[in-house]
């Protein structure tokens, strides 16, 4: 059985200004796909009792530095009560990965398709979907061992979703930001919550870890993708892009941070608890915050400009006030 990674993986950083330069990050993370990777029973130890997943264990409680956390309504509840309530959260954002993976492996396997015969991206497609396919299976495991009846995503918005795997099919620029938009929050909330020390549980550890460490190349990979190809792209497509992607970032940004309904419901937490901890400044912070490497990207492409910048403010993800740039984009 491998570990699961101690330090948490960087995302590769590079030039792309030619072919030659974006062959060689497919050709680095291809290689680090075969050297390093993890299955999801062959190294996880689902059985090993110190990794049971107990609805009551303190561990689940949630710290002081979660948004939900810090409110004293829920400081107030039982130490059970607590627990089942991080448990809870913790289970639905893993159903609601895996939900998310398997439209991006649906959107993969759409793109490789139609790729010629000699394309180096369709064999790091393939690397990525496997790897995919490990976490789908790991996330459900979790789920499965915490008997709570979790189901993800909304069932309307589920439905909408699945127009998602054909989105390669009319434009692989605008599904390469879907998959960013799906992959960059939960990898910034995971991030944070392993740095800060605030995952307790030895299994959800373990999950993360891995989680991240391979996230890593695959939004690596995305944006590469994107800095290779939008530069290439008409006037009228870079102009659709830029209006799409704002909507695309902040919807996905909510789906990812928001508390889950049937939660809210199954522990009737008060509207204003959730208004306190959801819709404060600190929430919308966070938002902004989780959408900042990808806001990074798209201003570097030219696709965040002053010509849909009021898009990126309407859905809440442009940078706060006092760290944009003075000058006009």
């Amino acid at each position: 059985m491998t570990e699961a990674p101690p330090e948490l993986a960087e995302e590769v950083r590079a030039q792309v200004r030619d072919r030659s330069a974006y062959l060689k990050v497919i050709e680095r993370l291809n290689k680090a796909s075969v050297e390093k990777h993890w299955e999801a029973y062959a190294d996880i130890p689902w059985d090993d009792p110190a990794f049971a997943v107990d609805k009551d264990d303190p561990r689940w409680i949630l710290p002081p530095e979660d948004r939900l956390g810090a409110t004293a309504w829920y400081r107030s509840q039982p130490v059970e009560v607590q627990a089942q309530i991080g448990l809870w959260r913790v289970a639905t954002a893993m159903k609601i990965g895996l939900q998310f993976e398997n439209l991006l492996k649906r959107g993969l396997l759409n793109y490789a398709y139609r790729l010629p015969n000699g394309r180096p991206e369709f064999r790091y497609v393939y690397h990525e979907t496997t790897e995919e396919c490990h976490h789908g299976m790991m996330f459900q495991e979790f789920v499965n061992r915490t008997g709570l009846p979790v189901r993800g995503m909304p069932r309307a918005l589920s439905a909408l979703a699945q127009v998602t795997p054909w989105i390669p099919l009319i434009s692989t620029e605008l599904f390469f930001v879907f998959v960013l938009g799906g992959e960059d929050p939960i990898d910034h909330v995971q991030r944070k919550a392993v740095k800060e020390g605030r995952i307790k549980h030895p299994l959800q550890d373990r999950i993360i870890r891995i989680h991240i460490a391979e996230e890593a190349r695959h939004i690596s990979f995305a944006r590469h993708y994107l800095k290779h190809r939008v530069p290439r792209m008409n006037a009228f497509r870079r102009f659709l892009l830029g209006r799409l992607t704002p909507g695309i970032m902040g919807s996905m940004a909510r789906i990812m941070l928001s508390p889950p309904g049937p939660m809210v419901r199954r522990f009737r937490i008060p509207r204003e608890v959730v208004r306190e901890a959801y819709h404060s400044p600190e929430a919308r912070a966070e938002i902004r915050d989780s959408v900042a490497k990808v806001r990074e990207l798209m201003a570097e492409l030219g696709i965040l400009n002053r010509w849909n910048r009021h898009l990126w403010r309407w859905w809440g993800i442009d940078e706060a006030p006092a760290a944009r740039p003075s000058a006009a984009s």
